[in-house]
């Protein structure tokens, strides 16, 4: 059967959006883009440039996928993600997959700096 007018085969592209081809290489190069862009300030210490990545990352990343609710995307699941932040969202809400571990992990090798 042939769906005429749909962009995406799932029902919510939330769900997989981090198990795309290549979003981690892309997440890692944005984190290292901001850095560098921050290394490049003149008057900025390497350590402050350090932390600042590290609060920028966590601030967007806190906001992106616990604050936003709902998706982008309309969804024929009747409203149900509109009441779903992404990271519930994200794997159908299945705990422990490597997407969730990945990001669990990237801001705690971000942090300690000393």
């Amino acid at each position: 059967m042939m769906n005429v007018g749909v962009a995406h085969s799932e029902v919510n592209p939330n769900t997989q959006v981090m198990n795309s081809r290549g979003i981690w290489l892309a997440y890692l190069l944005l984190v290292t883009m901001l850095h560098v862009i921050l290394l490049s300030i003149p008057v900025l210490t390497v350590p402050l440039v350090w932390t600042l990545t590290n609060v920028i990352h966590n601030l967007v990343m806190y906001l992106f996928l616990h604050t936003v609710k709902g998706t982008p995307f309309e969804t024929p699941d009747q409203g149900k993600a509109c009441l779903l932040t992404h990271w519930e969202q994200m794997d159908n809400g299945i705990q422990f997959t490597s997407s969730r571990k990945f990001l669990t992990i990237s801001p705690i090798v971000l942090g300690p700096e000393s």
